[in-house]
């Protein structure tokens, strides 16, 4: 993810011509949506209980992608649907048995953003079409494409106004993923310096879903309580093999 933030940010940069850029930042869009992971997971119960659901499983990767690229969210709205009361489980040793559902399984989301973008996202256990990873940034002149933001890795494409097809983006830097964040915060603390993924960023995107769920409730926009800093991206000669001091 660092990878992909660091060629948004400089496909986005003033330096770069207009015509290698995007634009004005002016939407977003995400899709995840899948059949359930009751077909696979052998104890899936967790992710069909309050505090779980699509929305605050695989929402935090999304959402964070988002106000990383966007800015922070100033206010949302959500539908949610339940499309069936119980699920059957149907893998591994518990295969055949039924469990009670007690979250939204499909929730359609709308946030507004603190710089005046706006962005739609699904999030769907119940679609028998499989499509994940999918976020696009649109912008004035052209639309780009990032990769899967729970792999961490993959190529950044650009659409650009008038053109009839996709282009890759140069990437530069570490292509590690996982471990990143873990690995600039440890590395902050030896150095005395702020870590890039704290705690207000958990905190807004923590607060973006649960409002959103406020809003499946009461049918209307929430107001956010919380607000964050976009972090510096990684510098490309970051190197996550290099010796922690």
């Amino acid at each position: 993810m660092a990878v992909a933030i660091e060629a948004l940010v400089r496909a986005m940069a003033s330096p770069w011509p207009i015509q290698r850029g995007i634009g004005r930042p002016l939407s977003g869009l995400t899709l995840f949506q899948t059949p359930g992971p009751q077909l696979w997971h052998p104890n899936p119960d967790f992710l069909f209980q309050l505090g779980a659901g699509p929305l605050f499983d695989m929402g935090p990767y999304y959402l964070t992608t988002l106000i990383q690229t966007l800015g922070p969210i100033r206010r949302v709205a959500a539908v949610g649907t339940t499309t069936s009361p119980t699920r059957v489980i149907g893998a591994g040793p518990r295969a055949g048995q039924e469990f009670a559902v007690e979250v939204p399984t499909q929730v359609g989301l709308i946030a507004a953003f603190e710089s005046g973008a706006t962005a739609q996202s699904m999030f769907s256990f119940d679609s028998p079409l499989v499509r994940t990873g999918f976020v696009e940034i649109t912008g004035s002149e052209a639309t780009l494409s990032l990769p899967d933001p729970n792999a961490f890795d993959g190529a950044l494409r650009i659409r650009r106004l008038g053109s009839d097809d996709w282009e890759d983006l140069p990437v530069e830097g570490a292509a590690e993923g996982r471990g990143t964040g873990v690995l600039d915060m440890a590395r902050a603390i030896r150095a005395g310096t702020p870590h890039r993924i704290g705690g207000d960023l958990a905190r807004h995107v923590l607060d973006v879903m649960i409002s959103a769920a406020d809003s499946m409730s009461s049918g209307a926009f929430v107001q956010l309580t919380s607000t964050v800093g976009v972090p510096e991206p990684l510098p490309v000669g970051w190197d996550p093999l290099e010796r922690t001091l």
